[in-house]
């Protein structure tokens, strides 16, 4: 191969990977010396960006899932009046209707990422949430068509938007985030979601303050007619529509984010401009554009000499026959599933559980104060629970690891749900609220985050979106079952006195797959702290270059491959020998 030219670029502190490497004639060589690169980079601004980048859709996703609760509340007082609340088949077939399109978005932009490409799916699930949420604000009935029916229509495609955001953002994230610190950056992108919820808890305590005049003309739920009724048909509009704001902002820099280098080199081969995309990302650039010439060249090496498995059908079948591969893939995928179908069956009904241990309605004179109560028993959950929980896990992942991090929380939860459910009637309404603002703090200092960390980091790249993208859709069939077919149980034999006879039975259900979980956990590996190759296996599997071999199996460092292209220093960093490179140092 012809000598490659060298380009400008780079500085002290962050180097140009393409001049780096230029002299190590080895494609694999060139590839292993790059990504070590992206692995070891300090961490810097460019790693913040492609948190918050990642992390906006994050908070717009929890934003929108989130919202649902409070979303039919107010739908029950506006088009259900005289009887303020909505039937639970309607109820449930709105909060199902996000999950049910979550699943779709999940296999299919998991599996489009790993075929065209990360970059050209990203940002495209980001224009289907705007729309759909801007499109469900402004949806009204008619009498022809019923307003649930439009509003799950909307869900289901604001859902699809959703499920495609996460594998590609967990994908993106791992795959430019550096060793030492992947799990806090994969970890910090996750708890935006504990963001997410918190503005949903504030825009409708401020809603609510906003609107209060009109709404303590009722004395409660069924009564509010009227200028009543318009001011909370005002307020889910402005709640839902305040969703699209965030993904407004994040959307140029997603869809100028550049392609990670990993898949450019394992996927598309294209040493030159995965060389230049690693360099234009720790440049804070949008990619690269190398020589047309030597691209070409190296590319057509590449596909000659690089060691590196095809992605295909039969090949993907023969990666998961493996018991090692499939054993893994199980072990995410049933631990996420387990672990939803506790969480969203909890988490989509704060405003019934509010209610049914007696928060929201307790000593409430009127419609302002039902909500109002409802917004701040909101608020407490997310700040006492749920965000403290998230960024503990960003702060003790990489020490602690994720596998003790998910067993630990599994086995608390699992202790939390056995005392709720068992222990229901015997505790005030206040120690209830304690208990399930705890069990919110485990969740996400728990399973909720290491879920989502670990089937980013432990499959190979060619399969690395798919599979999390499976993963999480088990997670998400989870959520419906604990939507669907589990929190609905709880109006199991229920009268007016007593409208949720079965909560204690729901709960103790939850406490048992809680303990599935941990069950599931211990088919997941410990992934702090090594890099993407070493846990794919590919290391040892693929990426032994002919000239390695030759050489003994011995690897240059960074530092050697480093050595100027010149002499007898450049031969040695083309030959890949250690021993080479030392001696002709001396």
């Amino acid at each position: 191969m012809a000598a490659t030219t060298k380009t400008s670029g780079g500085n002290n502190a962050y180097h140009n990977f393409h001049n780096d490497f230029a002299h190590v004639k080895d494609v694999n060589e060139r590839r292993r010396l790059a990504l070590a690169e992206v692995d070891r980079a300090p961490f810097g601004w460019y790693h913040v960006r492609a948190v918050v980048v990642a992390g906006v859709g994050f908070f717009t996703d929890s934003y929108d899932i989130f919202t649902v609760s409070l979303l039919t509340l107010m739908l029950g007082v506006v088009y259900y009046p005289g009887v303020g609340k909505m039937p639970t088949t309607s109820d449930t077939a709105i909060k199902l209707a996000t999950s049910a399109g979550t699943v779709i978005g999940q296999l299919g932009f998991g599996a489009l990422a790993d075929v065209v490409g990360r970059k050209r799916m990203y940002g495209l699930e980001l224009i289907m949430i705007i729309f759909a949420t801007l499109a469900q604000a402004l949806t009204s009935s008619s009498p022809s068509i019923d307003i649930i029916g439009v509003i799950i229509f909307w869900r289901v495609l604001q859902g699809i938007g959703i499920g495609g955001d996460y594998p590609l953002s967990s994908i993106i994230t791992s795959e430019f985030a550096t060793t030492k610190w992947r799990g806090a950056m994969m970890g910090a992108v996750f708890a935006m979601q504990g963001l997410g919820q918190l503005c949903a808890a504030f825009v409708m305590l401020f809603l609510t303050l906003g609107f209060k005049s009109s709404l303590e003309t009722s004395t409660e739920l069924k009564t509010c007619t009227g200028g009543c009724a318009e001011a909370v048909d005002k307020m889910w509009r402005v709640l839902i529509g305040f969703g699209a704001v965030p993904g407004c902002i994040a959307l140029y820099y997603r869809l100028t984010i550049p392609e990670t280098p990993r898949y450019t080199f394992d996927v598309k081969l294209d040493v030159e401009k995965a060389e230049g995309d690693a360099e234009a990302y720790l440049k804070g650039k949008s990619g690269a554009t190398p020589d047309d010439l030597a691209r070409a060249t190296a590319q057509k090496q590449a596909n000659e000499e690089m060691k590196v498995q095809k992605a295909s059908w039969s090949d993907f079948f023969r990666h998961y026959s493996k018991l090692k591969n499939a054993k893994l893939l199980a072990g995410t995928a049933l631990s996420w599933c387990f672990l939803d179908i506790a969480y969203y069956g909890v988490s989509l009904n704060n405003a019934v559980i509010l209610e049914v241990i007696g928060y929201s309605t307790k000593n409430a004179t009127n419609t302002y104060e039902i909500l109002y109560n409802t917004a701040v028993g909101n608020l407490i959950i997310v700040l006492a629970g749920a965000v403290p929980g998230y960024w503990v896990t960003v702060f003790t992942v990489d020490t602690i690891g994720r596998k003790p991090i998910q067993l630990a929380g599994f086995t608390i939860l699992t202790i939390l749900f056995v005392v709720m459910g068992f222990a229901y009637f015997h505790i005030s309404a206040n120690g209830l609220l304690a208990i399930f603002v705890l069990a919110q703090f485990f969740f996400n200092f728990g399973p909720n985050s290491t879920t989502f960390i670990v089937p980013g980091e432990c499959f190979p790249t060619r399969y690395r979106s798919t599979s999390h993208g499976i993963s999480a859709a088990m997670g998400k069939i989870g959520s419906i079952i604990g939507q669907g077919a589990i929190a609905p149980l709880r109006t199991r034999g229920a009268t007016t006195d007593n409208p949720n006879p079965w909560m204690d039975h729901v709960l103790e259900i939850y406490a048992l797959f809680m303990l599935l979980g941990i069950g599931s956990s211990t088919l997941i590996p410990e992934t702090k702290r090594k890099t993407l190759e070493e846990l794919a296996g590919d290391d040892e599997e693929y990426y032994v270059s002919n000239n390695t071999a030759a050489a003994g199996g011995v690897l240059p460092t960074v530092e050697e491959a480093r050595a100027p292209a010149a002499g007898a220093a450049g031969a040695a960093g083309a030959s890949g020998s250690r021993d080479e490179i030392e001696k002709h140092q001396a």
